[in-house]
């Protein structure tokens, strides 16, 4: 195991048990206190975790968010399937919004350039990569920039919106579940994914399986208003018979 492996495998399990002993996954993982220090060390200046005496705790469900470096390198092949299939579900639509994250971004560069289409976006990334795309128009929504993702927030991003009625909606989420529906740590990103989800007629939520029964601070969506959730096969196929009884196709790609 390298040394990406080993702290994706902490980060994972910071966030299945919120808290982390240093001793025990020196122990789990077979390498010194010390390795598993500097793992913390690394972790902790991306935002990951929290240092604590003699170990460390997620900190995501705190206000913290990954950055997008850091989501590139994880679950990338179920992020793959999932943006797939979620591509699939364009039907007739011709003005499509894209989210940010990196799933969405995977999203827009399948979707289909053989005939026109309109991308609003708040992804810089994603702007980035269909701005030279034949067939597609991109509308980026202006506002302040988060470094983290990087997109635009703010109340200019939601005035434009408030301007456009969108066929379909592609919409990510730090967490989804059936109690709290979509939900993420930041009210500035909250407030500019609710507009999206005023302003669209379809919504597709999708999302790797980690993502399914988490919650954050702040609503933006119940699950109700999707008419799909597309994740990966990690959500047992139990599960994703309950989301569906709420209303949206589940898919799992």
């Amino acid at each position: 195991m390298d040394a990406e492996e080993r702290r994706r495998g902490i980060l994972e399990s910071a966030r299945r048990s919120g808290s982390m002993d240093v001793g025990q996954l020196a122990a789990d993982l077979g390498v010194s206190k010390e390795t598993v220090r500097r793992d913390l060390n690394r972790l902790e200046g991306h935002g990951l975790v929290r240092r604590t005496h003699g170990g460390a705790h997620a900190v995501e469900s705190a206000g913290f968010e990954t950055p997008l470096a850091f989501r590139t390198t994880m679950h990338v092949p179920e992020k793959s399937r999932i943006a797939a299939a979620a591509a699939e579900l364009l039907g007739d639509a011709e003005t499509v919004f894209v989210d940010e994250g990196y799933t969405p971004q995977l999203i827009a560069a399948a979707l289909p350039r053989d005939r026109p289409l309109t991308v609003v976006t708040s992804s810089l990334a994603t702007a980035g990569d269909l701005a030279s795309a034949e067939n597609i128009t991109v509308l980026l929504l202006g506002g302040r920039v988060r470094g983290g993702t990087p997109a635009t927030v703010a109340p200019w991003a939601v005035r434009m919106l408030s301007c456009f009625v969108i066929d379909l909606a592609y919409v990510g989420a730090n967490g989804i579940s059936r109690e709290h529906g979509l939900t993420t740590p930041e009210p500035t990103v909250s407030e500019v994914k609710a507009q999206v989800m005023r302003a669209t007629r379809r919504r597709v939520f999708s999302g790797v399986h980690t993502e399914c029964g988490a919650a954050s601070f702040c609503h933006l969506a119940d699950v109700a208003e999707f008419e799909a959730i597309v994740t990966d096969a990690g959500l047992p196929a139990a599960e994703a018979q309950r989301y569906s009884l709420l209303g949206p196709e589940v898919i799992r790609a």
